[in-house]
């Protein structure tokens, strides 16, 4: 009885002391408890939150919540992780007896922009804020917020870029870079030269957004590290990582306007080969006729896009990839009776073009010791088999690229860089581009071209916040000769949030008027080219200044900028003379593209971010006239304003975000004909989109909303649409009927705007990572 009685007495006390001590620890310890997202708004499952300096961790569920209980009171650091994402860390205090709520917080994707990575400015990665060049980085998310079928569209909310079409029929066009014509717009995919001469009437309308992890643009002389084409900037596309993509993904949207779009993207993973497999498809088949001139708005398209990407695991880092992409597209415009299969016919007007191309691209490091020595290269194949109109134009263009470069670093103060190039083009169509001279003028002779070339940069560390980039490249024109292109950049770093750049360099670059300028390919207009056209030269300053302020609610970023290009022996078409006619030729004088932009971005904690942009310039030629006085001429096509404008607001507990965004163009030069009723200048407009979506969970995401709010449309875009083949504007003697006194022809170049106007969209996208 006595054993009994103890025991008893043994376990009641145990349990009073335990009771006791746990109140004593419950009255000094607490807990923390909160939610953690991505900047879309989407719960962080999975993420890991620790402690430091503790034992304690824990991970979030399936809503991103996370808690902690029986934290003994004090201070911690409160780190957050997980795979794909930023780390990021907040001070917290626990107090006895509480549970802290934590705001949310707003975890971030690693990615490149993110990291602010670049390498357009050296052929190497850098932080942005150490390159000597001012670089301009554009995410996935950027292009998401105004989704497009293809890249070329989606550039309209870029400051300073223009895609600028120049067809009213087949709706082919090029990307300006500060009022400066399409050809000076060097476009690169992952380094390498892919869009060029023949690709570069419908080669931009063919990359999908599917591919692309972030887009780089350089305002200003590149032409050091890239050619002697890359004048007036440089886009350089780069393409998604399979490491860094997910498993699969799949975006699917349409358009009230019967446009279907459809991305899919899977990567797999061989040993140490890991491989992205993506596949694009665009549909529109609706004949629209909304200004009711007879012509369909927008071209009927099909095409489909396959893209590979493989990346080798190496010893040491080295690098090694290789990327191929088949491109196809069947394109018919013209008025909405015309037919493809009636292609080339007299009767009805058509614009019917088929597309086929082949891009291959890779790089690779060699296995040389503690030397980073790189070579890229790349492969394009491009036919065209089209009719405009009556006129058939067969093209069919080859070009390889290959480049060697040692990137070494010389003492605490040179990265230099040295290296070798060797670019070769084959060109054949049924056009005089390829015609021979003279005796051989009926014969057809492919134009071959080699351009070797040699280049050298030296990235200079004079102090911690002063960097000098000196840069020379010499290549040498199988048919123009030798080509010299210096550059200079200079960035003066006050400290890491205020950054002043200036930029100087001379660009040289060789014109083939078939493959760049569209009209030169249509039936509209004879081509006439006054003597045998010299090569290009421009020179260019451009200043940059940064500015970021940082305070505990948010982040503004404020960009200024100023730019001069002066261009000789510019070639110019002429298509005001004749009406009939474009008239190509050296200008004899100089022209002029100057102007200065602003760009602001803001982003709070509290899920807006705010960006405002705007570019001013002034672009013009000047020549003389009959009389030897110099006259001013504007350039076509060139605003001497453009506006961008983005506001996103994000609600993280309904995970919806609303996007609203859009463009304003200040009137414009347009090409008129003699005693045109149309004006010789467009007027003011802008183009706004609204889209709000809605993030499920598992990575579905829901996204619907509107284009072009306002419904605007250019006014008269073609020039006597009911005669495209001319029968009825003038007698058989050359003179103008009674019915066409001015002697208007049909005409497709007076483009301002697209020819959409309003419509919905709505789409889904599924990640799974």
């Amino acid at each position: 009885m006595a054993n009994n009685f103890h025991l008893i007495l043994f376990f009641f006390t145990t349990f009073l002391l335990r009771t006791t001590i746990l109140a004593y620890a419950q009255g000094s310890t607490g807990g923390i408890e909160g939610y953690v997202k991505t900047t879309d708004g989407i719960p962080a499952s999975f993420v890991n939150i620790i402690l430091k300096g503790s034992t304690w961790g824990t991970i979030t569920n399936e809503e991103g919540y996370y808690r902690f209980t029986e934290i003994p009171e004090g201070v911690y650091t409160l780190q957050i992780s997980g795979i794909g994402y930023q780390d990021t860390e907040k001070p917290v205090r626990v107090l006895a007896g509480n549970t802290l709520q934590i705001a949310p917080f707003s975890l971030e994707e690693i990615t490149e922009e993110l990291q602010e990575v670049v390498v357009s400015g050296s052929l190497r990665e850098e932080s942005r804020a150490d390159s000597p060049i001012p670089i301009e980085i554009y995410g996935r998310r950027f292009f998401q917020r105004n989704p497009t079928a293809c890249f070329f569209e989606s550039l309209s909310l870029v400051n300073g870029l223009v895609p600028q079409y120049n067809c009213n029929v087949c709706a082919t066009g090029d990307i300006h870079i500060n009022g400066m014509d399409g050809p000076y717009t060097m476009v690169l995919i992952d380094g390498m030269p892919i869009v060029s001469g023949l690709a570069t009437v419908y080669g931009l309308n063919g990359i999908p957004n599917s591919m692309i992890e972030r887009v780089e643009v350089v305002k200003g002389p590149a032409s050091t590290m890239y050619g002697s084409e890359a004048v007036g900037g440089l886009i350089n596309i780069t393409t998604r990582s399979p490491q860094k993509s997910p498993v699969f993904a799949l975006d699917v949207f349409t358009t009230s306007w019967a446009e279907h779009n459809t991305d899919l993207s899977t990567k797999f993973k061989l040993g140490k080969i890991s491989a992205l497999v993506g596949l694009n498809y665009f549909d529109f088949r609706q004949r629209i006729d909304r200004n009711n001139d007879g012509f369909m708005d927008m071209p009927l398209q099909q095409r489909i896009s396959l893209f590979q990407k493989y990346n080798f695991e190496r010893a040491q880092g080295r690098t090694a990839s290789i990327a191929a992409r088949l491109f196809y597209e069947d394109r018919t415009g013209g008025q909405t009776t015309f037919q493809a299969n009636t292609r080339g016919n007299d009767q009805i007007y058509g614009e019917s073009i088929h597309t086929k191309r082949f891009e291959l691209i890779g790089n690779y490091q060699l296995p040389i010791s503690k030397e980073k020595v790189i070579f890229s290269g790349s492969y394009t194949a491009h036919y065209q088999d089209s009719y405009y109109g009556t006129t058939y134009y067969v093209g069919n263009q080859h070009i390889g690229f290959g480049q060697l470069f040692w990137d070494k670093k010389i003492g605490k103060r040179h990265q230099l860089l040295v290296g070798g190039a060797l670019r070769y083009t084959w060109y054949l169509d049924n056009s005089p581009a390829t015609r021979g001279f003279g005796a051989d003028s009926a014969l057809q002779k492919p134009a071959q071209t080699y351009l070797p070339g040699i280049f050298i940069q030296d990235e200079i560390s004079i102090h911690e916040k002063h960097k000098l980039l000196l840069g020379y490249r010499y290549d040498y024109n199988s048919v123009h000769g030798g080509i010299s292109s210096p550059r200079i950049s200079y960035k003066w770093a006050f400290n890491p949030r205020n950054i002043f750049r200036l930029s100087a360099g001379n660009g040289f670059r060789v014109v083939n008027l078939f493959t760049e300028e569209h009209a030169a390919l249509t039936g509209a207009r004879q081509v006439v080219i006054r003597e045998r056209l010299n090569p290009e030269t421009s020179w260019n300053v451009t200043l940059n200044f940064q500015k970021n302020i940082q305070w505990a609610g948010g982040n503004l970023a404020l960009e200024t900028g100023a730019f001069y290009t002066y261009f000789t022996n510019k070639i110019v078409g002429d298509f005001m003379s004749n009406p009939q006619q474009i008239i190509y030729d050296n200008l004899q004088g100089y022209a002029v593209s100057r102007g200065f932009s602003a760009k602001a971005d803001l982003d709070l904690d509290n899920g807006l971010s705010i960006a405002l942009s705007g570019t001013w310039m002034d672009v013009f030629q000047q020549e003389k006239d009959s009389t030897q006085a110099w006259q001013r001429l504007p350039q076509l096509h060139a605003p001497s304003f453009q506006g961008n404008f983005s506001v996103s607001y994000t609600v993280a507990k309904w995970g919806l975000t609303i996007d609203y965004n859009g463009l304003i163009y200040s009137p414009m030069q347009l090409p008129v004909l003699p005693d045109d009723f149309r004006p010789a200048t467009s007027p003011w407009f802008t183009i706004q989109n609204i889209q709000f979506t809605k993030q499920f969970k598992k990575g579905f995401q829901l996204y619907g909303g509107v284009k072009n709010l306002f419904d605007f449309l250019p006014q008269n875009p073609l020039m006597r649409p009911f005669d495209p083949f001319d029968r009825l504007a003038f007698q058989a003697d050359g003179s103008p009927t009674d019915t066409n006194p001015q002697g208007y022809t049909f005409d497709t170049a007076y483009n301002y705007a697209p020819m959409q106007g309003i419509r919905g969209f709505l789409g889904i996208r599924y990640t799974f990572k």
